[in-house]
């Protein structure tokens, strides 16, 4: 009988589809015969693992994931041609007792899952990136005491800015915007040769320090040697903008002990900052932390933040200038603005949790996404397995996200500090992993992170203006969050949205959440979840710094976005720069430690606030009626009696405040520069004033007429009418098509609709109708629709509409339009 023959027969009597299936692959790659399989010795097994792993990829052949048929009857046996090498790597030989197992390789997903047999890519930089330094590593370290702040005495020195006519430049690189905007990338940066940033200088002079910065999170561009031990620095902006310097990061070398250094940052933007307040910068010394063990210290003299005589695109500069002196000779120091926390720092944290075999239960670790450079947007998923589908739907879920502002590094860790009490072994995490199910993105900007930006990816936007935007390819990492989420609630209910910030203007740590404008009831529920952090970390997080006001110029902040998707709890978290101002804390530095303590704390207070036992809550509620009341008589004065009347809580709040990146608000930069474009890119703003619902505001309703008109206007071309203005009104009115409807009084004309507005436009104005808006209806001020109060709608009088003419000298033809907007009954 043939081998062939033999297969069949095989398969025939072979019920299990998958052993078919199984038959037909080894029949089609020629390992299958109709021989009893001989005895497989050692060497032949050795040599079958040896041409095994050199066809083999990655992935282990004998992982953990694999399930064998054990229930294979042991007599069931095929014979298998071990004697050339597989062509296929679906197929994997198992042996039991010398006799083969033949099964498929496991199916890989959609994105890489890190694993101890798949390790992390390389870190990908724009192809404009120099990269001279490798992976840096920071040993983690806390002061035995705390770190105080820096005493003002008010006779510190404001050096201004002297320039490279009259310095020595002994360090410049180049500032890697060759594009206007982001094309490619690629692992390790740039492939041409790397430009040598140190310039010589003098035999007479002192050996200058030695400055470098191209390293992961390195941002310093230029230093200037204006003095003998004098430097001027300049750091280099997001890039692809000329904005946001206040992050700063690079390395010092060849310098003296004993001696006192002077450094002066000459292009910070912002008119405030927290040095003004006793912030000291970092300092770390890789002799110290190889000999000493000591890591990141705050250091520091004659401290001073002020504005000096220069200006760029006619804003002010700023400089933050102070003195040092370096612990050891011929050390390699760094100086920092915050704690670093690279991408890589990530990825070593994240591989540290793969490896433990105990969290593979409750945490699986994937890939969200891929950022415009193409490096992976990592995503956790933590909870306790349910034993049954109905089980895990009854869950609750808590979204925590960090680093879209990839400057803001305390943010990493206090996100640290968050999963290392999650996925520790106490009680609380595993209670809190029964409860809930976490989805965790540590950093949303791994882009910025790496090429040191403050506050922009690499489309130079601020992603947290950006969590509405549909450009998924531009701005992946938000896109993907929002999209995360609404696949979230439609399964079960989020119960926390916290996204992790720093501040760089206020001291201590403190929430911006939303106001719902509605009952004061329901504002005060919003308000508990920030006050129980407040007593939890009574020391550090400070509720009389927290606001609820929803502001218009930031409704594309993932806080209100994720807000108005129904999220009732969703917040802001903004950790300082600085340190404490409360309790015993008061005017000392954070560490990392005391970041880390965050975490901590917002685990403890999501199990005060969703404890059953409702005693927490309940007197947090009486509290801040309490509170609200004494705020209230302060503000509105007494009296007031504590009451509100119409206004709602957040009305009588302050701004949140923070940076401002409306000027990193937009399209992509790669859009904004395309050349020669051919249709005009209308702005967010633009846009919502042609799409936006009609207001109950005067004013605004008025400015959506005008904007119609006037696109009305640009369109097309007004036709010629000698018509007076009675016959005007009586022949349009009968030829609107069912657009206007008499109201039994003359001259009178009931609202428009929204959908036939744009004829309606045409025939006022004597012309055609004007062609359909591809992005919809255009939005007028005389809308008929229903009104959310329940109003009537008013009637539009004619009366109330002046008729303008408008002379075309060339065609000696007169066109109509109306003019008096103000006069009409909007509301």
């Amino acid at each position: 009988m043939s081998p062939a023959s033999d297969t069949d027969s095989a398969m025939q009597t072979s019920d299990d589809a998958y052993e078919k299936f199984i038959l037909r692959h080894l029949q089609h790659y020629g390992l299958f015969t109709g021989t009893p399989p001989p005895r497989t010795s050692a060497s032949s097994f050795n040599r079958w693992a040896v041409s095994q792993d050199s066809q083999s990829d990655t992935h282990s052949p004998d992982s953990p994931d694999s399930n064998p048929d054990e229930e294979q009857d042991a007599e069931k046996t095929f014979p298998l041609h071990r004697h050339k090498p597989l062509r296929t790597k679906q197929l994997l030989i198992d042996f039991d007792g010398g006799r083969p197992i033949p099964r498929l390789r496991e199916p890989r997903d959609l994105f890489a899952i890190p694993s101890l047999s798949s390790p992390f890519q390389g870190v990908r930089w724009p192809v404009e990136c120099d990269i001279t330094v490798g992976d840096i590593q920071h040993i983690e370290w806390d002061p035995p005491e705390a770190e105080p702040f820096f005493q003002c005495t008010g006779h510190e020195r404001t050096p201004m800015p002297v320039g490279e006519e009259k310095g020595n430049i002994v360090y410049l690189i180049n500032p890697a915007t060759k594009t206007a905007h982001f094309t490619c990338s690629r692992v390790g940066g740039s492939q041409g040769p790397i430009k040598n940033a140190h310039c010589s200088s003098s035999q007479e002079d002192p050996l200058p320090l030695s400055f470098e910065s191209r390293f992961e999170s390195g941002n310093l561009q230029k230093a200037v040697q204006v003095g003998v031990h004098d430097y001027e620095l300049t750091l280099r902006h997001d890039l692809y903008t000329t904005k946001h310097t206040q992050w700063f990061y690079f390395r010092v070398q060849n310098m003296k002990a004993g001696i006192t250094y002077r450094f002066t940052i000459v292009n910070l933007l912002k008119p405030s900052s927290l040095y003004s307040a006793g912030m000291r910068p970092l300092l770390y010394s890789d002799h110290a932390a190889r000999e000493q063990g000591q890591g990141w210290t705050r250091t520091g003299a004659n401290i001073k933040y002020y504005r000096n005589n220069r200006e760029q695109d006619d804003k002010p500069l700023y400089s933050l200038t102070w003195t040092l002196e370096f612990p050891h000779e011929g050390d390699s120091c760094y100086l920092a603005h915050c704690y670093p926390y690279t991408y890589s720092d990530l990825q070593r944290y994240l591989c540290s949790v793969v490896r433990q075999p105990n969290t593979a239960a409750y945490c699986k670790l994937r890939v969200l996404c891929r950022s415009l450079a193409g490096n992976p947007v990592y995503v956790l998923t933590i909870t306790a397995p349910s034993s049954s589908l109905d089980e895990s739907h009854v869950k609750q879920a808590v979204v925590v996200t960090a680093r879209v502002h990839p400057g803001e590094t305390n943010s990493s860790w206090i996100m640290q500090g968050f999963l290392d009490f999650l996925l520790g072994d106490s009680p609380d995490a595993f209670l809190l992993r029964e409860m809930f199910v976490f989805k965790v993105i540590p950093m949303l900007n791994p882009d910025g992170v790496v090429v040191g930006n403050y506050r922009c990816s690499l489309a130079g936007r601020d992603l947290n203006r950006n969590y509405r935007t549909l450009l998924q390819e531009s701005f992946p990492c938000v896109w993907h969050t929002c999209n995360m989420v609404k696949r979230l609630l439609s399964e079960r209910e989020v119960v926390l949205y916290c996204d992790l910030h720093g501040h760089s203007r206020k001291n201590n740590v403190f929430m911006y959440g939303c106001d719902s404008k509605s009952r004061t009831s329901v504002n005060l529920q919003e308000r508990v979840f920030p006050l129980m952090m407040s007593k939890n970390a009574h020391d550090k997080f400070s509720f009389r710094s927290c606001k609820f006001k929803v502001q218009k110029t930031k409704e594309g902040t993932g806080r209100i976005v994720m807000w108005k998707l129904g999220i009732r709890n969703s917040y802001t978290m903004e950790s300082t720069f600085g340190g404490s101002t409360l309790g015993n804390r008061t005017g000392t530095h954070f560490t990392t430690r005391d970041l880390k303590s965050i975490g901590y704390h917002l685990c403890d207070t999501l199990l005060d606030y969703c404890d059953p036992d409702a005693t927490k809550t309940s007197q947090c509620l009486a509290e801040l009626s309490a509170l609200l009341r004494l705020d209230i008589r302060r503000r509105l004065g007494p009296d007031s009696n504590g009451s509100l009347g119409g206004l709602s809580v957040s009305d009588i709040e302050s701004s949140t405040g923070g940076s401002n990146s409306s000027e990193s608000d937009g399209p992509p930069l790669n859009l904004v520069n395309i050349p020669h474009q051919k249709r005009h890119l209308r702005s967010r703003k633009e846009r919502d004033q042609l799409h936006r619902k009609p207001s109950s505001v005067h004013g605004k309703k008025t400015q959506d007429m005008l904007a119609m008109v006037k696109e009305t206007e640009k369109r097309q071309k007004v036709e010629a009418t000698q018509q007076s203005g009675s016959a005007w009104s009586h022949h349009h009115s009968s030829q609107a098509h069912g657009i206007y409807h008499n109201t039994g009084q003359e001259g009178s004309l009931e609202a428009v609709s929204t959908h036939n507005m744009g004829r309606a436009g045409a025939h006022l104005c004597g012309g055609e109708a004007a062609p359909s808006d591809p992005h919809g209806p255009v939005n007028g001020a005389a809308v008929q629709q229903s009104d959310p109060q329940d109003r009537q709608v008013h009637p539009i009088h004619m009366a109330a509409m002046t008729l303008c003419p408008r002379i075309r000298a060339s065609q000696g033809q007169t066109s109509w339009i109306c003019h008096d907007f103000h006069s009409l009954r909007l509301d």
